[in-house]
């Protein structure tokens, strides 16, 4: 007989050793599924081989399972589960109690009353909420620091050396029945099938059961669900690769499932197929409070009640849950009660080191006062939520239509000669040598052409105080994006976080560097617009300027996000580019007392 046990051999033998006593042939059909014939031949193989004697293992028997004995599980609990806002700002899912139970202490219960012991969670985002599971269950805790920088192929990466004959578990999965074995055959990853069209990853497989490949999304096919059990080859390659590719840029972004999909054809790795409703995975507060109608009335949540509290509802009446886009300082979620639609603004992490919240309050009632942001309902400012208004079927302003435009610059002037006084004061300078100094907690700044910019900048701020323009109340964030364009033409400026007094030149500066395909032909007419007349030399010199200013200040603090985690994208390379390619034009411009002259 091959070392190797068949199929048949394994699932007799484990339901034998599991039941410590014999059992019928159809005792054995019913917890294998195996046909009655080939129990009783595989019986009568086990038997001739010394595995079984009387019906139950020898110790010969117990051997031959040996190889296949699940060895540890570990649980992944780094991510942001960003889908599932607001509650994933305030805690990770994980740490949820669902239908009486915390969805992560009932897969370590779960995994231990299947005989595995040594369990690893794999921790980051708030990773303080899971340090008690070390002496309430003895797990091991692996803290992943680039959570925030990579998806989960991170997480398995600083535990590949623990990879073998492993579960491999998501803390935020509720089982109905437990999924988990003592001993299992082969690699697999469970899925449960989906009617009609999916956006999960839907799995393609042979005859057998191997995993073949997959794609995102599909319709009536078997999906992606749950657990997944690394056997010893299945690890063995999958860590080859692993190490091979995780330094390299594009590997960052991806899962650990695309990874293996990749090279889906050096793995052997089948399907588990489970019944609809025992794997159980929310993507929203909403599939949660379905699946457990007591969820929200037992929750202890400090936003629930900032929401109740300030709407006059309860929390049951709250619904409607999704993420929107998340910005760079903050996260927002949609919500509803009744027929009314809200935002949820929450404040992102270390915010506070750089938004004066009291200053932003101060500006969105003002704004509210001048008709220009009619979304803005109520917040606090010393914790940095708010809620305003959603306006459905709303998009960003054109820049490229006059009269959006001109609208918009008509908005800008309306804030900057309103006479109001805002207690923040804000220069692009000196903002700039504050994330300047931040960005130097994490090194020296050691970029090419830095230094000499920032002295070419220096300059430039000392011609355009010599200007001694007119500063006033300016939103400071003023672009497209911030403008909401509703169904009915109205148009909202929102997010006043950076509102302070400053020269007035600072908001259009901003509106220029921040607006694609702005053109010196198409600034020229924002220019017109704010002023109702054509700029005079020294109003456009000036402006420019402070494009300089504007950009050289928000590529710092790019730089800043950048180095706390964050991905600012292609902002990054506009702001430098906004402050590199205008500043001699602008310099030469002061020097010779001229108008600015742009080059290709």
């Amino acid at each position: 007989m091959s070392d190797k046990l068949t199929k048949s051999q394994f699932d007799v033998l484990c339901a034998l050793q599991r039941a410590g006593a014999p059992r019928t042939q159809r005792e054995l059909h019913h917890e294998t599924s195996l046909s009655l014939g080939t129990i009783n031949a595989t019986v009568r193989e086990l038997t001739a081989a010394g595995l079984l004697d009387s019906g139950l293992p020898t110790k010969e028997g117990i051997e031959a399972l040996a190889p296949y004995k699940v060895r540890n599980a570990i649980i992944m609990a780094a991510g942001l589960s960003s889908r599932f806002a607001p509650i994933s700002y305030e805690r990770p899912k994980g740490t949820l109690r669902v239908r009486g139970e915390i969805l992560i202490e009932r897969q370590i219960r779960q995994l231990r009353e299947t005989g595995i012991e040594d369990i690893t969670v794999v921790v980051g985002y708030k990773q303080e909420n899971f340090f008690y599971l070390k002496k309430k269950f003895g797990v091991e805790i692996v803290v992943n620091q680039d959570y925030l920088t990579r998806n989960n192929n991170g997480s398995l990466y600083l535990v590949r050396e623990k990879l073998g004959n492993s579960f491999i578990c998501s803390s935020d999965n509720y089982f109905t029945e437990n999924p988990f074995e003592p001993y299992v055959y082969q690699a697999y990853y469970a899925a449960e099938y989906v009617e009609g069209p999916t956006k999960e990853w839907c799995l393609h497989t042979n005859r057998s059961g191997r995993i073949t490949g997959a794609t995102i999304g599909g319709a009536d096919s078997w999906t992606m669900l749950g657990h997944v059990y690394f056997d010893r080859p299945f690890a063995q390659t999958f860590r080859t690769i692993l190490e091979a590719e995780y330094h390299l840029p594009h590997t960052a972004p991806k899962l650990w499932e695309s990874l293996f999909i990749e090279h889906v054809h050096e793995f052997s790795m089948v399907i588990r197929k489970y019944p609809a409703g025992l794997i159980n995975e929310f993507d929203s507060v909403d599939e949660l409070r379905a699946f457990d109608p007591l969820f929200m009335e037992n929750i202890d949540s400090k936003i629930f009640e900032n929401i109740t509290s300030a709407l006059g509802c309860k929390s049951e009446d709250i619904h409607d849950f999704y993420p929107l886009k998340q910005g760079l300082t903050n996260l927002s979620c949609h919500f509803s009660v009744g027929e009314e639609e809200y935002v949820y603004r929450h404040p992102g992490i270390g915010t506070e080191s750089i938004i004066d919240r009291h200053a932003e309050f101060q500006a969105l009632a003002l704004a509210k006062e001048l008709g220009l942001d009619s979304t803005f309902l109520t917040g606090e400012e010393k914790e940095g939520w708010k809620i305003s208004r959603f306006i459905p079927n709303s998009r960003c302003l054109d820049a490229t239509n006059d009269e959006e435009l001109a609208t918009a610059m008509t908005m800008a002037r309306t804030l900057h000669l309103s006479g109001k006084q805002l207690s923040h004061h804000f220069d692009y300078f000196d903002d700039g040598l504050t994330y300047e100094k931040l960005l130097t907690r994490f090194g020296p700044i050691e970029i090419e052409g830095y230094e000499g910019l920032k002295e070419k900048v220096l300059r430039v701020k000392t011609f355009a105080d010599s200007d001694h323009f007119p500063t006033g109340p300016c939103h400071i964030d003023l672009f497209p994006l911030n403008f909401l364009v509703g169904e009915s033409g109205s148009i909202d400026l929102i997010d006043w976080e950076y509102a302070g007094m400053s020269d007035i030149a600072a908001d259009i500066a901003t509106f220029l560097v921040c607006t694609q395909d702005m053109t010196p032909e198409r600034a020229d007419d924002a220019l017109t617009f704010y002023f109702g007349r054509t700029p005079t030399k020294e109003e456009r010199r000036h402006t420019w300027a402070y494009v300089v200013l504007a950009g050289w200040c928000w590529y710092i603090w790019s730089l800043l996000k950048e180095a706390e985690g964050d991905d600012v994208g292609e902002w990054l390379y506009i702001y430098y580019r906004s402050a590199v390619d205008y500043v001699d034009a602008v310099l030469k411009a002061y020097e010779t007392d001229s108008e600015m002259e742009f080059t290709s």
